[in-house]
């Protein structure tokens, strides 16, 4: 049975009921945040993920896998978690390509050049987390909470008030075609810089959000921070030059 189905089975207020029993019997922070989360997608069905539940499941089962999944994605937040490192090695040919057009590169620099390519794409692949971990602190006053390890379809915070909001880093990024719930509720949308220029978006979601303390500046500080307290969020291969 897929979570869908369960809870169209169930109905809104027992699927909450019954959520709120498992979440405390496997010791998650209901009333901390997933209680306003897991009622969007039983208000709306359709923004409950589709990747949760077999056929074998039973709605508890279901319901379960949901609130292990948001509890995972909170467990593996960017301050937390320790990345893999990159599961390929570069090719040798890109060495040749690139000192071939650059024929003035040392060997050194070549060197240097192919281990700064997995390094940045280490460096892309944490930065929603670490811009997630920073609105999730940064907003819980104001009753933002996030639906960590994507927990509700198109919707990356909710709101006490059943505000939902997608946020994305750049302008470029794909953005989901479905704006609307069912009652209506729009998605506000948000992007943190422009795709083509620097320019940021951080007075756009102090007014989404109802506050005036997110910038730039305070979210690299905190990214400086992030780094300094878990080195192993950052995945450095060994032998690079850069480590």
């Amino acid at each position: 049975m897929k979570l869908k189905n369960a809870i169209e089975n169930m109905g809104e207020i027992s699927a909450i009921d019954i959520a709120k029993n498992i979440a405390e019997n496997e010791g998650i922070d209901w009333e901390g945040g997933a209680k306003f989360i897991f009622s969007v997608i039983a208000n709306d069905i359709e923004r409950a993920p589709g990747n949760i539940g077999g056929k074998n499941d039973t709605k508890q089962d279901v319901i379960k896998k949901w609130l292990l999944k948001y509890q995972g994605g909170f467990d593996g937040r960017a301050s937390q978690r320790i990345s893999n490192l990159p599961g390929t090695v570069a090719d040798p040919i890109i060495e040749k390509i690139i000192g071939a057009r650059l024929d003035h590169l040392t060997d050194e620099d070549l060197n240097k050049i192919i281990f700064a390519h997995p390094l940045g794409m280490s460096a892309e692949n944490i930065l929603g987390l670490i811009l997630e971990e920073y609105l999730s602190k940064n907003l819980i006053a104001n009753g933002w909470h996030c639906a960590w390890g994507e927990t509700v379809k198109s919707v990356d915070f909710v709101n006490e008030n059943g505000s939902l909001l997608q946020i994305k880093n750049r302008s470029n990024s794909e953005n989901s075609s479905s704006s609307a719930v069912r009652d209506g509720t729009e998605i506000k949308k948000w992007y943190r810089i422009k795709a083509d220029r620097t320019e940021y978006m951080w007075p756009q979601l102090n007014k989404i959000c109802g506050t005036d303390n997110l910038s730039e500046d305070k979210f690299v500080n905190f990214v400086k921070k992030i780094l300094r307290s878990n080195p192993g969020c950052l995945a450095v291969e060994d032998g690079s030059p850069w480590k």
